[in-house]
Formats: structure tokens, C-alpha cells, sequence
């Protein structure tokens, strides 16, 4: 087995979701629950075929973002994995309950926009995401300046009170 790790290519304000599935019929199902939780989402889509011909399957609403997720799909080339791409101004947490809601998603490995490696094993038989590492190591604990400003900052954001 071979440990690898696999840079998610994006622009640093563009967020994405990492997940595991367990049938084709997810590219379709996330897609519809995508634009049903988020009426007029500009998103992309991929997701890596587990058998058969074993293609990057993709959907989406932005050809940008579409790309990206082929793109980022096809580097990590893991079997049953998914990566959607969320254009600027669109966010995970307004969708992530609805994709974790679709019957075939198994795992959300990240929902984020920090610079994102996934840790990939490969055997003879194939590749599988064993992890990710979003962002950077920890520096130190927030103190009463920084607490504030993470409060005025989801005020800001329209997320709390």
C-alpha cells in the first residue's frame, strides 16, 4: 500500500465539500438537493464511478465550478468519492444537511475553504480517502480580542444575532 496526498486545487474564497457515496445514482440525487435547498446555487459537481468503466461522473450549474470538480475528482481518483464545488457566495452550511440527507452519501470527510490535502492509500485494487488535513496547525487559544471578534464576525455574516 502507498500513502499519497492529494492538494484540493481551488481559489482560496471558493468552498467545497468532500464526501463518500455508495451508487451512481448520487451525481443526480446531490444535484437535486443542491438546487432544492438553495433555489439558484451555483455549484459544481463530481464524482468517481467505483466500477465498471470508472469514470469521473459530473453535474452542476456553473461551468467554473464544474471544472474544478472534474478536475479535483479525477486527481484523487478514489472510488465513490464526491467533491462539489460552491461558487462565491454560496456556502456549506446552508447546504451540507441536505447532502449528508441523500440516501446514498455515506461520509463527509470536510466541508471548507482552507487549503485542503486528502490522504489517499493505494493497493493494487485501487484508491480510498483516508483523511483530510484542512488548514493549518493550530497556533495557540483564542483570548477574550479574539472572541469578540469571532462573534462580530458571524454577526457580520448575518449567522447569529
Amino acid at each position: 500500500m502507498q500513502l499519497t496526498t492529494v492538494r484540493i486545487e481551488k481559489p482560496e474564497e471558493i468552498n467545497f465539500i468532500l464526501g463518500q457515496s455508495h451508487f451512481i445514482k448520487t451525481v443526480e440525487d446531490i444535484h437535486e438537493a443542491l438546487v432544492t435547498a438553495v433555489p439558484g446555487i451555483k455549484f459544481g459537481l463530481a464524482f468517481c464511478e467505483a466500477s465498471g468503466p470508472a469514470l469521473v461522473r459530473w453535474s452542476g450549474t456553473d461551468e467554473a465550478m464544474i471544472e474544478l470538480a472534474r478536475k479535483n475528482a479525477l486527481a484523487l481518483a478514489c472510488g465513490h468519492s464526491f467533491i462539489i464545488f460552491l461558487a462565491a457566495g454560496f456556502y456549506p452550511v446552508n447546504v451540507l444537511k441536505a447532502v449528508q440527507a441523500v440516501p446514498e452519501v455515506c461520509r463527509i470527510f470536510c466541508a471548507t475553504a482552507n487549503p485542503t490535502e486528502v490522504v489517499v492509500a493505494e493497493t493494487e485494487q485501487g484508491r480510498g480517502i483516508l483523511g483530510v488535513i484542512d488548514g493549518v496547525k493550530s497556533k495557540g487559544v483564542e483570548g477574550e480580542e479574539e472572541i469578540a471578534a469571532r462573534k462580530a464576525l458571524l454577526r457580520r455574516f448575518g449567522y447569529k444575532l
